[in-house]
């Protein structure tokens, strides 16, 4: 009589055991689908004329603002003590992570297509493993998780030269456009400023990954951390703002796509998926938090192709914001 009962939780156990391996790459796809949200909100918005500088400095200061309750009440008991070098710390990474490298992110696209952009994004999982190979968080060896990482760097990198240097055909589109968006971007295209600001936002990106490793061992309050580099990094991107936008007028949002963009970003992407990319952080590494990136980019390329009826070249796509 108890068999069918002990074969159910047998099951049970056997589904919440493969559940709690793979929650990591779980939860990181979840990350990319937020992110398809994330290109069409700030799509919309930027055409509708927000600007980009003070979209990052509100939506980081709403991520912080919404993040503060959960990390004081759920972190109150195990949060370290914040001393002065850990602060400091703490700003580096909110610097490398949200002021200097979303804010030249977005310099960079008045230097370059979106396209390119978009393309050297990919770069950051090689990077992010080199930089670890570098400072010894990550081992090579000849073991077939070594070589793996081995072969997967290289075709990285191996398709993302692909994707920036050949432009194939147009691909037919099925149909016409779900959503139309008004309005457009303008481009001052300079092959020296474009590359040198995408490469360098690359390269901060990749260290802000490694960094929130080593900071993590020290302040392993996850939800904090968010709030934490949200605030300092809000704080940061405003002094920035502030000397590149002198017209108060940009610093006005309405209840428009520009709001709904700056709360859905503050608080799902630069909030929750932050969040999740500490804890990933922390349970699988710098490198394999950096390894989803180009699902996102594939999940963006197609729904811009079939939703927003954008043109999809063969080996070039959509920017992701």
């Amino acid at each position: 009589m108890l068999r069918p009962y002990t074969h159910t939780m047998s099951c049970r156990g056997g589904i919440g055991a493969i559940f709690k391996r793979f929650k990591p790459h779980l939860l990181m796809v979840f990350t990319q689908f937020a992110y398809i949200f994330l290109y069409f909100f700030t799509e919309a918005s930027f055409k509708h004329g927000m600007n980009p500088h003070v979209y990052v400095t509100y939506r980081h200061f709403v991520a912080g603002v919404f993040m503060f309750p959960f990390a004081y009440f759920l972190e109150k008991k195990m949060r370290p003590k914040l001393t002065m070098a850990l602060f400091l710390e703490i700003s580096v990474l909110s610097f490398l992570g949200v002021s200097l490298s979303l804010n030249m992110y977005f310099v960079s696209l008045r230097y370059t297509s979106p396209m390119f952009v978009t393309s050297m994004i990919n770069t950051i999982a090689s990077l992010t493993f080199l930089f670890s190979v570098l400072l010894r968080l990550e081992r090579l060896d000849r073991s077939t998780r070594g070589m793996a990482k081995i072969v997967g760097t290289l075709v990285s990198l191996a398709g993302v030269t692909v994707m920036t240097l050949y432009k194939g055909p147009v691909l037919r589109n099925l149909g016409d456009a779900l959503i139309h968006v008004q309005g457009s971007t303008t481009i001052h295209e300079s092959w020296i400023k474009g590359p040198i600001l995408t490469v360098a936002f690359c390269v901060s990106c990749a260290l802000w990954y490694i960094m929130q490793a080593i900071t993590l061992k020290k302040y392993p309050a996850q939800l904090s951390l968010t709030t934490w580099m949200s605030l300092v990094g809000g704080a940061q991107s405003a002094v920035f703002t502030a000397c590149m936008v002198h017209k108060p007028k940009a610093w006005t949002v309405g209840f428009n796509i520009d709001l709904w963009n700056i709360l859905y970003c503050g608080v799902v992407v630069s909030g929750l998926v932050f969040y999740i990319q500490l804890w990933c952080n922390k349970e699988k590494g710098p490198v394999f938090v950096t390894l989803f990136n180009p699902l996102g980019t594939m999940f963006v390329a197609l729904l811009a192709y079939f939703v927003l009826g954008e043109k999809l070249h063969a080996g070039r796509q959509p920017f992701v914001s």
